[in-house]
């Protein structure tokens, strides 16, 4: 394995992050421009306090939290469901920001080329045109591509037989593993409550023995929550059945045909699966169709799960297995709920990607190829 060289200087990566951006411009994309500040208003209703250990925000007298751009999809997409516009694809480049708490070699500032599809009638079609483009712009990097569907899992969430609240849980947990097999193993009952919200459960008046409130959230907000966890104690655990097809479910780790045909067994036993099962078996006949080698292709059911939280279908991802310090050389994924969000109700088919110009002008000056 040979060394790789240094970080190649900022006008360097702008020279790649040009060139890029050149390539999907003939694939028919229009350039955008977005705000290197953006409104941290939007970003914490999408993704809660948790964005805020990821982002550098700031405040500003007039305009209230400012977060500097960790990422440019939210502000093309709300650009794009402001102005109505019919299907498009965009394409930028710039600097996005993330704060790195526990790796100082990871940069904390860096570029992003990205291509984003929205509006396409057929999303398979679009899922492959995302995927086929960026797969051939990396091939002479010999990257390594990983492919998953997190609208996988929401199905099998929406397919449990237990309460909405529980599902509406697991769906906001989706992105914190640890968090979500934590919930799973509570709801199913195979661990109990915690000490302290049973004996807040137990208590027949919680609030009675209250000390004065401080905080923002006012006694009814508290006992309207102190209610739900009652609810949440009655409801039946989820079945050991169904524990057991989540965790098969989360298991799938295959080429894409051997994979289909495991999730399609799943599937059989959870039939809220099909029609996700179906969409990536569309996938799949359109990837093929654009060249892709599905036969060799991967496919793991949770992956994806670390990455930004508003991708709801396919997702990928290219790695370089000769450099595994290295973060993904580019990642992306179908994001329709985004949209839908960003568009008071609206809901677009919508995909894109994004490749990191200064991983790919490193590797290539390293003789990736």
């Amino acid at each position: 394995m040979m060394d790789l060289p240094d970080q190649p200087g900022r006008a360097a990566i702008r020279a790649e992050a040009a060139r890029l951006r050149a390539v999907f411009e003939a694939a028919g994309a229009e350039v955008v421009e977005t705000a290197i500040l953006q409104p941290a208003d939007v970003l914490l209703d999408l993704y809660g306090e948790d964005i805020r250990a990821r982002a550098y925000v700031t405040s500003d007298p007039l305009k209230g939290e400012q977060m500097l751009r960790p990422d440019f999809t939210v502000p093309v997409v709300q650009m794009h469901m402001e102005s109505a516009a019919e299907p498009a694809r965009y394409t930028y480049a710039g600097e996005v920001f993330r704060r790195q708490e526990d790796d100082p070699r990871r940069a904390n500032e860096y570029f992003q080329v990205g291509y984003e599809v929205m509006g396409a009638a057929a999303p398979p079609e679009a899922d492959a045109e995302v995927f086929a483009l960026i797969h051939g712009i990396l091939a002479p990097l010999g990257l390594a591509p990983a492919t998953g569907d997190i609208g996988i899992l929401m199905a099998a969430i929406d397919g449990l037989g237990t309460t909405e609240a529980r599902k509406a849980a697991l769906r906001r947990h989706v992105w914190r593993p640890r968090r979500f097999r934590a919930l799973i193993e509570r709801f199913s009952g195979r661990a109990p409550v915690p000490a302290s919200r049973a004996a807040l459960l137990a208590a027949a008046d919680p609030m009675a023995d209250a000390h004065p409130l401080i905080g923002l959230r006012g006694e009814a907000e508290i006992s309207a929550r102190i209610a739900a966890l009652r609810a949440d104690a009655e409801a039946a655990p989820i079945s050991e059945g169904e524990v057991e097809l989540l965790s098969a479910l989360l298991a799938v780790r295959e080429t894409c045909p051997n994979a289909l045909a495991r999730l399609r067994d799943i599937a059989v036993d959870m039939p809220a699966l099909r029609g996700a099962v179906d969409a990536v078996s569309a996938r799949m006949d359109a990837l093929d169709a654009r060249g892709i080698d599905v036969g060799t292709l991967p496919f793991e059911a949770s992956y994806g799960r670390a990455q930004m939280e508003y991708y709801d279908g396919f997702v990928f991802g290219f790695t370089s297995e000769a450099h595994p310090d290295l973060p993904p050389v580019a990642s992306g994924g179908r994001y329709d709920a985004l949209t839908r969000r960003l568009g008071a109700g609206r809901e677009i088919p919508a995909v894109g990607g994004v490749i990191r110009p200064g991983l790919v002008a490193r590797l290539s000056a390293g003789g990736a190829a």
